[in-house]
């Protein structure tokens, strides 16, 4: 946001009227609000969509990892694309793709086809999210940028909170016979209607030829996460000792994504301009907060999953019965992330501390809830309250202190490198986690599964508390508007 202020601030343009400049924030609030809503819809709809579909166990991890994949993989290119051939294009191709990715979703046929139609509407997001912080940042002066982007916290909690909601009373109302298809057949609506205001209201740019994108990084990336993502899927579906021509077929994939990682890491040290600059790998700060961000957004990705799957197969809740138990971890994470804004400055990395031990503590209190075979479902509400507040604190203050000490011409690469791990992370979070409820599952039963689960994530964050003094002790106060 920071590198985006500096190089529209000095660009000479007339000044929009307020009116289409609000119109035009709420064009970008719109497309951000339905990557979110489209992000979070499958962790309810899982297991309803595989018990139509069919798919099975491999199907519910692809949902979710699909998406974060092609998301994450692709955003900082989609960022590169919009400078250099003008982000209002980027930003109409990218919603229009996305809308008829919805639609493909909603009318897949096959499992496979969903997954394919997934991967799609990532790879369009990618294209979309990152052009709104440059068009409001070229519309809206210098003076004022800070009421628009006042907004987006507030306007993702809620779309946090709403999206499973929403989602679950799509599937449970069973709309015109369509069941689990009406939640992605709703975005020919939304963003139909997003993509002609967009059209529109979006001032045209010409952009940059000169700007340099990566695409063979992004391919070894790309090819990498399936790789390793199929693997582990393919293990936990199929088993570990599943072979073709005589090698384990899990086992091959997760070696060939080893070995486009490895690809990719020596693209990033010969690119001209890499997705991630070296220099920023070899700042304490950065790599540290890189690293407990991936494993930190992975372990509570994996978490959100197996808490539904566990509520649903488990413990018998409708979609639109798992959606209200969650409430109180989406209500935390709106808390926490809003009231943590203002304390940034102050506390700094103490904050992403706190954070991992209110997610340890909430995590303790499921697997004591579980141990114990308690069904209540109100007996739930304070732990998964704590851990949204956990997640809130620390997940709202991470990054921001993550790049306290870089260079601020930095800034913005950082920035963007950081989102990118984030989607990542969260689809090998939920496809890693998901593989370890399901072969826990397998002759000792659910409430085994959700255990075995909690122990792995909780595991985690407590891995990530070593981290934390590795961090940078505040945010830049640039960050701030």
């Amino acid at each position: 946001m920071t590198q985006i202020l500096h190089e529209t601030e000095t660009r000479s343009s007339p000044p929009l009227p307020a009116r289409t400049r609000w119109a035009i924030l709420g064009v970008v609030l719109a497309a951000d609000v339905l990557d979110l809503l489209d992000s979070t819809i499958t962790t309810i709809a899982a297991p309803t969509i595989t018990a139509d579909l069919g798919g099975g166990h491999a199907l519910v991890q692809w949902l979710g990892a699909a998406y974060a994949l092609a998301l994450g993989v692709l955003l900082v290119p989609g960022g590169r694309l919009g400078d250099r051939y003008g982000r209002r294009r980027m930003f109409l191709l990218g919603l229009a793709g996305f809308t008829v990715a919805s639609v493909a979703c909603g009318l897949a046929p096959t499992p496979a086809a969903l997954v394919v139609a997934r991967l799609a509407q990532g790879a369009f997001g990618a294209l979309l999210i990152p052009q709104g912080f440059g068009i409001l940042g070229t519309t809206w002066p210098r003076d004022q940028i800070g009421k628009a982007f006042s907004l987006f916290g507030p306007v993702m909690g809620l779309s946090a909170v709403g999206g499973p909601v929403l989602a679950a009373f799509l599937v449970d109302a069973d709309l015109a016979g369509l069941g689990w298809r009406a939640m992605f057949l709703i975005n020919l609506v939304l963003g139909g209607a997003a993509l002609l205001a967009a059209h529109r209201l979006l001032p045209r740019d010409t952009g940059d030829r000169g700007t340099a994108v990566d695409a063979l990084g992004s391919l070894w990336l790309a090819g990498a996460m399936l790789g390793l993502l199929g693997g582990l899927i393919d293990g936990s579906a199929h088993g570990w000792t599943a072979a073709t021509a005589g090698v384990p077929r899990p086992l091959a994939l997760l070696l060939l994504g080893l070995a486009l990682f490895a690809a990719f890491c020596r693209r990033q040290r010969t690119a001209p301009d890499p997705l991630i600059r070296p220099t920023l790998l070899r700042n304490r700060g950065f790599t540290s907060g890189l690293l407990l961000g991936v494993v930190a957004f992975a372990a509570v990705a994996g978490l959100l999953y197996a808490v539904s799957l566990h509520l649903q197969q488990g413990l018998g809740r409708s979609p639109t019965g798992t959606a209200v138990a969650l409430i109180p971890l989406c209500a935390g994470i709106v808390v926490a992330s809003i009231a943590c804004h203002g304390l940034i400055q102050a506390h700094g990395r103490r904050l992403v501390a706190v954070g991992l031990l209110l997610v340890l503590a909430g995590c303790g209190w499921l697997l004591a809830l579980t141990a114990g075979s308690v069904h209540n479902g109100w007996a739930l509400v304070p732990p998964l309250l704590l851990t949204g507040l956990g997640m809130g604190c620390c997940f709202g203050t991470v990054y921001d202190v993550t790049i306290g000490d870089i260079d601020p011409a930095e800034a913005g690469s950082a920035s963007g490198s950081l989102n990118a791990v984030q989607q990542l992370a969260n689809a090998v979070g939920a496809a890693a986690v998901t593989t370890v409820y399901f072969h826990s599952l397998h002759g000792h039963g659910e409430a085994h599964a959700m255990t075995v689960s909690l122990t792995v994530v909780a595991a985690s964050i407590a891995g990530c508390l070593g981290l934390v003094r590795l961090l940078p002790r505040k945010a830049p106060q640039e960050q701030h508007h």
